[in-house]
């Protein structure tokens, strides 16, 4: 069984890591191609993963589905010259897959090493005590005894898929007659997402947003805003913690990261604004600003983006939730009209 963990981010950066071939992997495939063995685990709407229970005749439909388009894909774009490019480098464009890799993708990170570890944990999903409703993608872990570790492949479960209760008709014989099942699901076809190793391949990249809820687009410019927050402003952090773990999978931090300006304001004045807002940060001996955990990193984000005012007419002060920039209405900035 495979057992390895997912990387940490320092850990990757420490062992060198390497990006795998995947085209060199899928050759390999077609070796255990016959017998493979494929397991699936439905995974929720808060990324807890579930075994499911397959009955035979339904093995002999999972390689087509999970396997076939995958290879296919990859075979004819080796002919054809694809190279594979990380979402840090360019937008997606014809002959280039996209990859990254899992550290950087939280949930898919979550529910990968609680399958990976603590498979004897994961419960066996039971319709008379689970909504299927709630669960939002699917994972098939792809082993062979001679493989020296499993693949996973993700796909998106959309609602329109999904059919429960005895509301709905199936066709049969000619004729309609109820749906007699708890729910049924049409498994997509389309190529989404291969995790093999620490590597995530992104065939689609809407798939990969709406499963793991990552846009890697905003991933990557949060990013650039940390390390440029990193070296303008003096933090500090618990053990084991830095500004990039505690704003991830906070998506309205990292919207707010992405618009920050983050040389307008210095940091005694930070230091400054918050005192006037008596809004408490703490500083340790050697003035750096401490942030102990999501709490303090989100009130420190608001602070450089302006988020705290007082108003001068009551005097009362607010968190801005929303704002846009007032700018003159055009009869004012235009100048007068020669009569």
């Amino acid at each position: 069984m495979d057992q390895q963990d997912i990387l940490a981010p320092e850990q990757a950066e420490k062992d060198g890591y390497k990006e795998t071939d995947v085209f060199a992997w899928a050759n390999n495939m077609l070796q255990y191609k016959e017998d493979l063995k494929i397991e699936l685990f439905l995974l929720s709407k808060n990324y807890v993963p579930y075994r499911t229970k397959l009955a035979d005749g339904l093995r002999q439909q999972l390689e087509p589905l999970f396997i076939d388009g995958l290879l296919e894909y990859l075979f004819e774009g080796a002919e054809g010259g694809m190279i594979v490019r990380g979402f840090e480098e360019a937008e997606a464009e014809t002959g280039v897959l996209q990859c990254t890799q899992v550290f950087k993708v939280p949930h898919a990170r979550e529910a990968l090493n609680f399958i990976k570890t603590q498979e004897h944990e994961i419960e066996t999903f039971n319709d008379d005590e689970h909504d299927f409703g709630r669960m939002k993608g699917i994972i098939a872990r792809v082993s062979h005894p001679d493989m020296k570790q499993s693949v996973y492949i993700a796909k998106v479960l959309p609602r329109s898929n999904v059919m429960q209760g005895r509301t709905g008709w199936m066709m049969r014989a000619g004729k309609f007659v109820p749906f007699d099942a708890d729910a049924a699901v049409r498994i997509p076809a389309d190529n989404q997402l291969l995790i093999i190793d620490q590597d995530l391949y992104v065939f689609n990249q809407s798939r990969l947003t709406q499963l793991f809820a990552y846009n890697a687009k905003e991933a990557v410019i949060a990013e650039k805003k940390v390390k440029e927050i990193s070296a303008n402003f003096n933090l500090s952090f618990p053990e084991g913690q830095n500004m990039q773990t505690l704003i991830e999978g906070k998506r309205s931090v990292i919207k707010k990261l992405q618009k920050l300006n983050t040389a307008a304001i210095k940091q005694e004045q930070l230091i400054e604004h918050a005192d006037d807002m008596g809004i408490e940060l703490m500083q340790d001996d050697a003035g750096a600003i401490i942030i102990m955990d999501e709490k303090d990193m989100s009130k420190f984000v608001n602070l450089l983006n302006d988020d705290y005012m007082e108003s001068p007419l009551t005097g009362q002060r607010y968190e801005i939730i929303q704002k846009r920039l007032l700018k003159p209405d055009d009869d004012e900035a235009a100048p007068e009209a020669q009569l």
